[in-house]
């Protein structure tokens, strides 16, 4: 679900604003308003779309889902959302049953009776899950459940999207129970219901503004925001009918220490408002964040060595201002992707060796990641279980004469008679000079490329159409299983689906089936590494790195702690107005 730009920090304090009074005012009144940056268009607020971070992110302001991971415990851990506990389990493991929380309401919207909104109810999640399956509205999240809920797929084939006709595998108990029937078994089913994909849409809502629901997001979240104009902010106020839930009062060692459980207790939302800019350039970000305009965001390359001492860590200036360092391992991996539908790279394998093994990892970490990233060697990261320690791929390093040698075996020799390249990314600064010096590497063995910017929209659109030759991208974990990686490459997620780069192997794919319907086991890491070390071989992509992001967050932003799996976590921040008007003095 995650696809994302080459920005790890930014996208994680990614959030949305909103605007309004509460008892989460400050002592003096003062609304308490969190300022946050996204670094990409937005591309709208229909869960069913939002298969980017960005996306993400800003629909799980307003959306919930049946779960979601604790904030605070780790090892990650699954937790209900809109569920009254966690599901029931049946039928060898084949059945779910979850019963709902009662007095969850909708946002007040005029697509409901009077405008007021109506109680979340099982009819919901069962409409919610079968918009996933119809074709008419191509989910871009239907490689989630797609051979997994019994009668789901027969129904999407027949292709008539009449949700009125009974499914197998999706029953509706009563007012509060909905009962999921898998056709196999699929141990990480329930991640799928704290994906922003599953998560809860009233059909009275999609009705009323048809095409137009991507810009009308009306959920029964934390937050609630009014149209989406695509413009260069958005604005979330506080959800003044949201039910009663409190900030965790447990979490991991160490949490009490830090800070991280003073909150305990505290009806939820924190804050009054939260407003999430639009800005696309670093610079401009880093301006805003020195000003104080921006709570939180990555450090700027161009900066890192003014911000962090080696070895010692944040400067003795940054310090003073107050401001707090954030560093993490993420659980993601960078990649160029080769079009596998493209002629040029279809049959090609001894191509795509080659171009991997002309890519400069090294310099590329030491130019743009501080040389703290960790440069791939698999598609899974590492601290999941299967990543293999200390393996090198034959084609992942560096090796001009071989890249050369294999690009004449390619029928290319010195790149005569190959056709230019073209590369998509995501336009920005930054990751324009990536796509730069991936140009430069290549031209070191005769290969050309022609890298072309676009908006993170715009992007996508190439991708889940299969008009790109090649596309820069990231994955960042949807739920801590390798399986979510590994799917990446199965052909029948082939785009518009998760695997934008169309891979397709009858061998890899049998593995993978096995594989997913495995309980974790030591015979599971097994096929999980030999998985690794055979597309490693196939080289479906140019393999860039696992990142260890860096940010900064000043002295007043409070409750932020780092996960990978953020979607909804707005709601736990919290703004020190006190700390604010202080500290904004010392920048």
């Amino acid at each position: 679900m995650k696809n994302l730009l080459f920005i790890l920090v930014l996208s994680i304090f990614s959030c949305t604003k909103n605007n309004s009074t509460s008892s989460a005012a400050g002592a003096e009144g003062a609304q308490k308003v969190l300022n946050l940056v996204v670094t990409a268009d937005v591309k709208g607020f229909d869960p069913n779309q939002a298969s980017d971070l960005y996306a993400g992110n800003e629909v799980a302001r307003v959306y919930e889902g049946l779960l979601q991971f604790h904030y605070l415990k780790r090892p990650y851990q699954l937790e209900p959302n809109l569920a009254d506990g966690m599901p029931t389990v049946g039928d060898g493991g084949l059945s779910y049953t979850f019963k709902l929380k009662k007095g969850v309401m909708f946002h007040d919207d005029v697509c409901f009776p009077n405008g007021k909104g109506r109680e979340l109810v099982a009819e919901d999640i069962a409409y919610s899950i079968k918009r996933m399956g119809d074709p008419k509205e191509q989910s871009k999240g239907w490689w989630l459940i797609e051979g997994k809920i019994a009668g789901l797929d027969d129904w999407r084939k027949n292709g008539n999207s009449d949700y009125s006709k009974e499914i197998s595998g999706i029953k509706v108990i009563d007012k509060h129970t909905i009962k999921f029937t898998l056709s196999r078994p699929f141990p990480q089913f329930l991640y799928a219901f704290a994906m922003p994909f599953t998560y809860a849409v009233a059909k009275e809502a999609v009705t009323k503004y048809g095409k137009e629901f991507v810009n009308h997001p009306i959920g029964t979240g934390p937050f609630i925001t009014g149209k989406y104009n695509q413009g260069n902010q958005i604005v979330y106020t506080r959800n003044p009918n949201y039910r009663t839930v409190t900030y965790p009062s447990e979490g991991e060692s160490g949490d009490s220490a830090k800070g991280f459980l003073k909150s305990a207790g505290q009806k939820l939302p924190l804050v009054d408002k939260i407003v999430v800019k639009i800005m696309k350039e670093e610079q401009t970000r880093w301006l805003n964040f020195l000003k104080g305009n921006l709570d939180a965001m990555g450090i700027p390359t161009e900066q890192f060595t003014n911000v962090m001492v080696p070895g010692k860590g944040l400067s003795d200036k940054f310090q003073k201002m107050g401001v707090m360092e954030r560093k993490s391992v993420g659980l993601d991996v960078t990649y160029n992707a080769f079009n596998h539908e493209h002629e040029l790279f279809k049959d090609n394998v001894k191509l795509r060796q080659a171009m991997s093994l002309a890519q400069d990892r090294d310099m590329l970490n030491k130019k743009f990641y501080q040389g703290v990233s960790i440069p791939a060697q698999s598609i899974t990261p590492p601290n999941i279980a299967g990543h293999i320690n200390g393996f090198v791929g034959e084609y992942q390093n560096l090796n001009i004469e071989k890249a050369k040698a294999k690009l004449a075996e390619a029928g290319y020799p010195e790149g005569k008679g190959l056709p230019e390249i073209t590369l998509h990314y995501t336009y920005n600064t930054k990751s324009r000079q990536i796509a730069e010096v991936f140009q430069q590497n290549m031209s070191k063995i005769g290969v050309k490329i022609k890298p072309v910017g676009v908006t993170w929209p715009e992007l996508m659109k190439v991708v889940n159409t299969k008009q790109s030759m090649m596309f820069s991208m990231a994955w960042g974990a949807d739920y801590p299983d390798a399986e979510n990686f590994l799917q990446l490459l199965y052909s029948k997620n082939s785009a518009p689906g998760a695997n934008g780069s169309n891979f397709s192997n009858p061998e890899y794919d049998a593995m993978f089936v096995k594989a997913s319907m495995m309980e974790d086991s030591p015979e599971r890491t097994a096929l999980y590494e030999k998985m690794y070390k055979f597309v490693s071989d196939k080289v479906p992509w140019i393999l860039g790195f696992h990142r260890v992001g860096y940010g900064l967050s000043h002295g007043w932003f409070k409750n932020y702690k780092f996960t990978e799996f953020n979607h909804g976590v707005a709601k736990y921040y919290d703004i020190d107005n006190s700390a604010k008007n202080e500290l904004k003095t010392k920048l």
